[in-house]
């Protein structure tokens, strides 16, 4: 496999990333001070394309490699890879499901009673030496709350999992009702926002959800409602959140992604309601490290002849 060349978008999980460099010959794009340049030098024996969803992989840079064959994603949304370029051309996709299903779930959950208990908030309190002029205001009880779910998948069941362990209420929205959930199912995402104490977003980005959670649902959650967003930021206006938690017509936020990432408004810099994660959601060794096995795996597998572990679609 060492004579099979890779072109890698970005990095990934250190050991992970240095077998792929002992099995395959990798060009390092990232590294690169004239991508364009490597591209032109490269792309025409290049047959497999590393990447992750800060990278992504479009139409123009599939066109520049005409024997791409495989595009291994690390991470488990790909919506920054064109998918239809990919198929078009025949490209399989591999992603990562799974293996982060359980660290994702518990940064949203552990976001979810940050937020509600203004954990981040008494921290800097104590540290600011405000306790020895007084008590912090009283926070959220977090059992008894409703959570709605915004995108019931594998991940949105672990994080409703540890949520029924807090004592809260289970609702759900997508596309369809799951025959084998017993949730109850919001057919509108505004009526299941009405509805609930604690919006999680878990859902996958790309253009279908481009915003969806807008203004008129932050409104329907409310001034007592919670949001949490450990999706893309895409899937959340930001514009309109921003405004909403300004003006008290959304109780607070707890937010592990942002539109411009890394970019955050300095608006909520500023939000002692809102807490704030710099897209950790997988980030702990074991599961980076599974992550980029997967990535490698899938790699391997192709290029020994197998069916890939977890291709896309």
């Amino acid at each position: 496999m060492k004579n099979d060349e890779i072109l890698s978008a970005g990095p990934f999980y250190t050991p992970s990333y240095a077998s792929m460099e002992r099995d395959f010959t990798v060009h390092k794009l990232w590294q690169a001070r004239d991508r364009a340049a490597l591209i032109a030098e490269v792309g025409g024996r290049v047959r497999a394309l590393q990447t992750s969803g800060s990278h992504g992989a479009d139409a123009k840079l599939m066109d520049a490699l005409p024997k791409l064959e495989i595009i291994a994603h690390f991470g488990v949304g790909v919506d920054s890879v064109d998918l239809d370029a990919a198929r078009q051309r025949g490209v399989i996709v591999t992603n990562t499901p799974d293996v982060l299903n359980e660290c994702v779930a518990d940064l949203a959950m552990g976001l979810t009673v940050a937020t509600l208990r203004r954990i981040s908030l008494g921290d800097r309190f104590v540290r600011a030496g405000s306790w020895l002029k007084g008590g912090l205001p009283l926070a959220q009880k977090v059992g008894g709350k409703t959570m709605g779910i915004l995108g019931y998948g594998r991940i949105g069941k672990a994080i409703a999992k540890r949520a029924e362990a807090f004592g809260m209420r289970i609702v759900y929205h997508g596309r369809k009702p799951q025959a084998d959930v017993t949730h109850k199912y919001y057919a509108k995402l505004v009526d299941m926002a009405r509805d609930c104490d604690v919006l999680m977003v878990i859902c996958p980005g790309g253009a279908a959800t481009q915003r969806i959670v807008n203004a008129e649902v932050l409104k329907a959650l409310g001034p007592e409602g919670t949001l949490i967003n450990v999706a893309r930021g895409s899937v959340v206006d930001e514009a309109a959140l921003v405004k909403a938690l300004a003006d008290g017509s959304l109780g607070a936020a707890g937010l592990d992604v942002f539109e411009s990432e890394p970019k955050v408004p300095d608006a909520l810099l500023a939000m002692d309601q809102v807490v704030l994660q710099p897209h950790v959601g997988s980030a702990t060794h074991a599961t980076r490290k599974a992550m980029g096995d997967l990535t490698v795996d899938n790699l391997r597998a192709h290029f020994t002849g197998k069916p890939v572990l977890t291709p896309v679609g």
